[in-house]
């Protein structure tokens, strides 16, 4: 297999866990901006009711523009996208009526105390009076923020303001719950709170669909998969299963200025070796047992007289299948294209 090949998608069906249907679904979506930049290619989703779905890439990658496009705040270009049964493009009040939606810009009036928001957000829906106060105590129990209910929000860490986003997302009971990139910016433990709100949320029934570039994130949180790079979905399947397609272990060569072409002619037909993936700086060698190579290794480049850096072995990971299906590394590429999706979608 080319080391640019894409990883085989599996084809497309009705529903994708246990029989259920799916809570959204598009076939060819695109969306082209003026001066012809294609932000999202023509892409095929299909998202299980009761699964949290990961739409991994990197920044530019087209994650914010597609879920802008299922959310009806985007039209797209061409192609078609069905949400909790509903076409995007015939009915977005019907669709906006069964989604929530936390967005990366975490709208929160800094002079409200998080239960003011959140009564506030019952009413834009309908729920008034006792129920709206019934229904905000709920969310706030839900997400861990009763203790800070009276306070403004303004005295919030970015992770209670996340978790109080995630909250207002999910007054009206929406099936499905759209989060585009819910934990960027955080610190490690916020993280990891936001990710066991999430968990509950999905407990309870509710359809996840999130975009993310943090593999860690996929791997830990997601169902399934989908990797999306430069508009195209390059692979998709469980976390499980991207990375057993791999099958190997991999070890890294940091080249530190070696020759490319010398190391990997010194590395030659190593036993067990599957192929070999040369991104920038480093070789990426697919190995039966990697640890076992090591040794073999270092001998082979001892013996041409090739200085090179570090040698470590990983099993498989999801940055792994990134690179194996674009021929460059999902890590490493966060700062890139930063400001490609955000100018598109303005």
């Amino acid at each position: 297999m080319s080391p640019t090949a894409p990883i085989p998608r599996p084809a497309a069906r009705e529903s994708r866990r246990d029989g259920k249907p799916d809570a959204i679904q598009a076939r060819g979506l695109q969306r082209t901006f003026k001066g012809g930049v294609e932000a999202v290619r023509g892409i095929d989703l299909d998202v299980a009711e009761g699964e949290i779905f990961g739409f991994l890439g990197p920044n530019g990658a087209g994650k914010t523009t597609t879920v802008r496009m299922l959310c009806t705040l985007l039209p797209s270009t061409a192609g078609s996208a069905r949400v909790a049964g509903i076409d995007v493009r015939d009915d977005g009040a019907a669709v906006r009526r069964q989604i929530g939606v936390a967005l990366q810009e975490i709208g929160l009036d800094p002079l409200q105390t998080g239960r003011e928001l959140l009564e506030l957000q019952c009413g834009l829906y309908g729920i008034t009076g006792a129920a709206a106060r019934d229904r905000s105590r709920e969310l706030l129990e839900l997400v861990g923020l009763m203790d800070a209910a009276e306070r403004r929000t303004d005295t919030y860490s970015g992770g209670m303001k996340r978790r109080l986003d995630l909250a207002s997302a999910l007054v009206h009971s929406p099936p499905v719950l759209f989060l585009d990139e819910p934990t960027t910016g955080l610190d490690p433990a916020s993280r990891v709170t936001v990710w066991e709100e999430v968990r509950r949320i999905n407990a309870q029934g509710t359809t996840v669909f999130l975009t993310t570039q943090y593999m860690e994130e996929a791997d830990q949180l997601c169902d399934r998969v989908a990797i999306i790079d430069r508009g195209l979905i390059v692979a998709e399947g469980t976390p499980q299963e991207l990375k057993s397609q791999l099958g190997h272990d991999v070890v890294s060569v940091a080249l530190d200025g070696a020759d490319i072409a010398a190391t990997k002619a010194a590395i030659g037909e190593l036993a067990g070796l599957e192929r070999v993936v040369t991104e920038r700086e480093t070789l990426a060698l697919y190995l039966e047992d990697g640890p076992g190579s090591i040794a073999e290794i270092v001998r082979r480049l001892d013996g041409e007289q090739i200085r090179v850096g570090a040698i470590s072995v990983a099993r498989p990971s999801l940055d792994d299948v990134f690179l194996q299906a674009t021929g460059r590394r999902l890590e490493g590429r966060q700062e890139e294209s930063q400001e490609s999706e955000r100018e598109a979608v303005a």
